[in-house]
């Protein structure tokens, strides 16, 4: 965190005092990149799709899951009058089934955050096509994501959200 801070506090300054030197005038802008993807009309219909895939997923980890438990129980009552070797046979196979469901479970997981991804990405290329718009529109020399660990205060006059969204939808 401190690097990235101490980061951006060069960078500000590299580009604050070239700049000054070349025009006079320094203008800033702020944005909330997070409320561009979840409010755009094609951050909603990913968010859409993202939770259609996530609540499949979740049903049939959860089938899973139900079934691994009756399983479990079904030994646990069973075990008293099974033979050593038949108990050991039944916990591999529960264990197999409890480790196959792990799999299923981190698997799903990839899959849901590599699909955020992709979808994710054409949304914040078009986001950053039209911040480059505004910001040479408005001549800003910089424009800044709004991360409160690293903006502690900014005037709500440098916040281009709200243009950047009606310029997207």
């Amino acid at each position: 965190m401190n690097k990235i801070a101490t980061f951006i506090f060069i960078a500000c300054s590299l580009v604050l005092n070239a700049g000054l030197a070349k025009a006079g005038e320094f203008k800033v802008g702020i944005i909330d990149m997070q409320k561009c993807i979840q409010s755009s009309e094609s951050g909603k219909k990913a968010k859409s799709e993202l939770e259609g895939a996530f609540n499949k997923k979740k049903k049939e980890l959860q089938d899973q899951e139900a079934t691994l438990k009756k399983s479990q129980e079904e030994f646990q009552k069973k075990q008293a009058a099974l033979s050593d070797s038949a108990r050991k046979e039944q916990q591999q196979k529960l264990q197999e089934k409890f480790m196959k469901y792990q799999e299923n479970l981190q698997r799903s997981q990839a899959e849901i955050q590599k699909k955020e991804q992709e979808m994710s990405e054409p949304i914040i290329r078009k986001i950053r096509e039209k911040v480059s718009e505004i910001a040479k529109k408005k001549e800003l020399s910089l424009v800044l994501e709004s991360n409160p660990q690293i903006i502690m205060y900014s005037d709500e006059k440098l916040d281009i959200t709200e243009e950047v969204l009606k310029s997207l939808n």
